[in-house]
């Protein structure tokens, strides 16, 4: 038997900056061509960010001598899919993006998921950008890599790991979202509060009105501590191996929620009732009490986020749905579940810990 090595162990640095400052929509064009990133840049939307930003941005782009292109699909859940992301290269094929190309995510969760994914396969990888202008996207979505596109199956189960060159945030562009957008960030804002900073927890509890107040001093604030801490996650653990797990607090649920409901409950609304009811069986399993999660309920009513699971989705169709959640463990449901605000049960090293189908069955 002959046998032939192929050595591709080496060290690859994909840092990147996270750059959070009023009016930097406007700069971006300028700073990409400073950059040397690339020579043409598809810029990846939605219809409705297109006509808020994407016209100004490519102009920008224009005006800097960079050939540029809006690529722009109906918004919404249910366009985050196989056939929209075949669409997207397509078009980028049909206007001749090749490998100096640059992919530029303007827009909310879903476009930068779909864009990131495009970037991490079009010719077998392009160098692209997070420009989010949401809340629920500047502090979580945009970082950390994660691409992916949903099936019918459930959410996010066929994608990539492939980090941004930078993410730049506005937070002018926040300014024109409504309160349900809102209340989408907020979701994941509290995540972060119960699974890492108890301080970031009680900022939230007592400042709930400056946030729905669009004030720019206190949205700031949430943001970049939501940035730091999603970051200093993904530094120590890129490819969720174990501490990146405790990012998915509430998904488990929430994504089995999200999809039986067919994305009618939007993704912040699916995470909150996910994270009440992951909440509830840590509470049963003796790891976290129950007046924190009373506490954590609260916060929810306090951000018009909903706590309980429909009525009419039945537990076993939650729990079939789960079990193809890619955080399952042959075929077992895994959680990762509190015990404190601020602090993630650890189970024989793990975050992940698996769950009994039959206490799912009887807290739902």
């Amino acid at each position: 038997m002959e046998e032939i090595r192929v050595n591709l162990k080496k060290t690859e640095d994909k840092s990147y900056n996270i750059v959070i400052h009023e009016g930097v929509l406007k700069e971006i064009p300028s700073k990409l061509k400073e950059a040397g990133l690339g020579h043409k840049f598809a810029i990846i939307t939605d219809s409705t960010v297109e006509s808020l930003y994407g016209t100004d941005l490519s102009e920008g782009f224009t005006k800097n001598d960079l050939e540029n292109k809006i690529i722009s699909f109906p918004p919404g859940e249910q366009n985050k899919n196989r056939d929209t992301k075949a669409w997207i290269e397509d078009q980028m094929l049909e206007n001749k993006f090749a490998r100096d190309s640059v992919v530029i995510a303007l827009g909310g969760g879903v476009v930068g998921d779909i864009a990131g994914y495009v970037a991490a396969s079009y010719t077998r990888g392009l160098p692209y950008v997070q420009i989010p202008t949401t809340l629920v996207a500047c502090v979580d979505s945009s970082i950390g890599g994660k691409t992916a596109v949903d099936t019918a199956h459930g959410k996010n189960l066929i994608g990539a790991f492939h980090q941004p060159w930078a993410v730049y945030i506005d937070v002018n562009t926040l300014l024109t979202l409504n309160d349900k957008e809102i209340r989408e960030g907020l979701a994941e804002t509290i995540k972060y509060g119960v699974i890492s900073d108890d301080e970031l927890f009680s900022f939230l509890e007592g400042n709930m009105h400056l946030i729905f107040s669009y004030d720019k001093k206190a949205l700031t604030h949430i943001i970049k501590r939501g940035c730091q801490i999603k970051a200093e996650v993904v530094e120590k653990d890129e490819k969720e191996s174990n501490l990146r797990k405790i990012l998915n607090f509430g998904h488990t649920i929430g994504h089995a929620v999200e999809n039986l409901s067919e994305y009618k409950i939007s993704h912040g609304a699916a995470i909150s009732i996910g994270m009440v009811a992951e909440g509830k069986l840590a509470v049963e399993m003796g790891l976290w009490n129950e007046e924190e999660l009373n506490k954590l309920i609260k916060l929810f009513n306090k951000a018009s986020l909903p706590t309980q699971i429909p009525e009419y989705m039945d537990a076993n169709d939650i729990i079939d749905t789960m079990k193809l959640d890619k955080k399952s463990r042959s075929g077992q449901i895994e959680m990762v579940l509190p015990k404190r605000i601020g602090e993630m049960a650890l189970i024989d090293k793990s975050y992940g810990i698996k769950i009994e189908e039959s206490l799912i069955e009887k807290m739902i």
